[in-house]
């Protein structure tokens, strides 16, 4: 069921009743209640526990309102905690009332919870349904809803049906359904204009070969926005192989493309008023005779020489063609989206994608839009210094740090040597997959990221145009 299905306009009559209430605030709420409501939710030990919910029925036997706890700290260390009724409660029409803190993310996590990939094997059972929060924010919420849909559909889809050509499908789909520019380089002029896109994605079958995907949308009178999406559609790690436990998650290796179109939509569903360009270097890791090998120096886009170090460092190479690409245009902002390194993840987990950025007023915003969007992020530093673990004896650079440390922040400063003319930079370095389930956040691929870097967006360049 789509998200536009799922939360009903917000007059919609005869929804049942979601009373959210605070631990603090149970015994008032108690009083509010009918005896009989009280009774029932006493015998079935309803004290507002986060997480809890009781189903009242009326004399009829019908359902007449359910309780749901939010515990001692309500809402505000999970806003999305009311959306994991989504998928808990029988099918019918439900509001939410009494302490929602944030009713837009509320019913955000609603829908997020009520995702479901089904694309291999049906779904039991649809979700409940949920009345709009206010009519003024229906179509957001499900615009918002249907990006990380998008997002996660990719993610979720395994290796075998998602390799470089399919996604280009999904990219051409989508630019085409908002009448953008489509082109795609791949083959010799591939070869000769992206040569790192181009070496990594050599060893892949005829079928799965390497290209740039590449699409424009907006009037040539906007500010210049490019985003770029790592798309490794699976990572083997090339000749320095990986372990057959690290590649269990490589179909998710593709992420920051994923990511990266989800927020195309949105800003193109939103009409926001950028010149957004879209750059997704498309390529699969693979191991054949034409694999590229460590020790191998390849020559840049932008004519940076570039040893190779480690073959598993693949998407920083390609990232690094697409990013030299992007600066050509001296666009405003150029924000690049990738898996990028496991560093992050042992730094700061699964869930807090680390970003990068050289300009404070940029980072101190998307902070801001993390927080008030529950979507998030924590900056990381650009430490120079660290420039020295990628140095070469041989090339320009290497492609891998001669050391175990800051992993994360090296591979930032990697890319950073490919951006020089864009005015701003801004690179995230996401996991894609949530590993544990959260309320709004079921198991598996994930959007990270872009609904805070989409209200950076609508603050930075105006109000949507919808």
């Amino acid at each position: 069921m789509t998200p536009a299905k799922l939360l009903l306009p917000a007059k919609t009559a005869g929804a049942i009743p979601i009373l959210c209430i605070a631990s603090s605030n149970w015994p008032a709420a108690s009083t509010a209640l009918g005896p009989a409501e009280v009774a029932s939710a006493r015998a079935q030990g309803f004290n507002a526990r986060a997480g809890r919910h009781v189903v009242l029925t009326g004399k009829d036997g019908a359902i007449a309102r359910i309780l749901f706890g939010l515990g001692d700290k309500p809402a505000t260390e999970d806003p999305f905690a009311p959306g994991k009724l989504a998928k808990l409660l029988p099918q019918g029409a439900y509001r939410l009332e009494g302490d929602v803190q944030d009713p837009r993310l509320a019913a955000l996590g609603w829908l997020l919870e009520a995702y479901s990939f089904s694309r291999y094997r049906q779904r039991s059972e649809e979700p409940a349904s949920l009345l709009a929060p206010a009519a003024h924010l229906r179509e957001g919420i499900v615009r918002e809803a249907d990006a990380v849909y998008l997002a996660r559909d990719l993610i979720n889809t395994p290796a075998s049906d998602m390799g470089p050509a399919e996604l280009e499908q999904a990219a051409r789909r989508l630019g085409l359904a908002h009448e953008a520019k489509f082109s795609a380089v791949t083959g010799k002029p591939l070869a000769k204009s992206f040569p790192m896109i181009a070496m990594v994605g050599g060893a892949a079958s005829p079928q799965r070969q390497p290209r740039l995907i590449d699409f424009r949308w907006g009037e040539g009178r906007w500010p210049k926005v490019t985003l770029i999406g790592k798309g490794v559609c699976f990572d083997t790690g090339g000749l320095d192989i990986k372990p057959s436990a690290s590649m269990l998650l490589m179909k998710k290796d593709m992420g920051g493309a994923a990511n990266a179109l989800a927020l195309a939509q949105l800003i193109m569903q939103a009409q926001l008023p950028v010149r957004l360009r879209v750059l997704i270097p498309a390529v699969e890791n693979a191991i054949s005779g034409d694999a590229f090998r460590p020790g191998d120096i390849v020559r840049s886009r932008k004519g940076l020489t570039v040893e190779i170090g480690n073959t598993d460092a693949e998407g920083r190479l390609i990232l690094a063609d697409a990013l030299a690409l992007a600066d050509e245009e001296e666009p405003e902002l150029v924000i690049d989206l990738a898996t990028l390194t496991g560093a992050a993840r042992i730094a700061l987990g699964p869930d807090l994608p680390p970003f990068y950025t050289p300009d404070d007023r940029l980072a101190d915003d998307l902070m801001g839009h993390a927080k008030g969007e529950n979507d998030p992020l924590w900056r990381l530093p650009l430490w120079p210094s660290y420039e020295r673990l990628f140095e070469s004896k041989f090339a320009d650079i290497n492609n891998a740090s001669d050391s175990g440390f800051a992993g994360s922040i090296v591979a930032a400063l990697f890319l950073r040597r490919f951006v020089e003319r864009a005015k701003l930079h801004l690179h995230v370095d996401i996991f894609g997959w949530t590993p544990v389930a959260k309320p709004g956040r079921p198991f598996g691929g994930e959007a990270q990221s872009i609904r805070a870097i989409f209200a950076l967006l609508r603050q930075r360049y105006g109000d949507l145009k919808t």
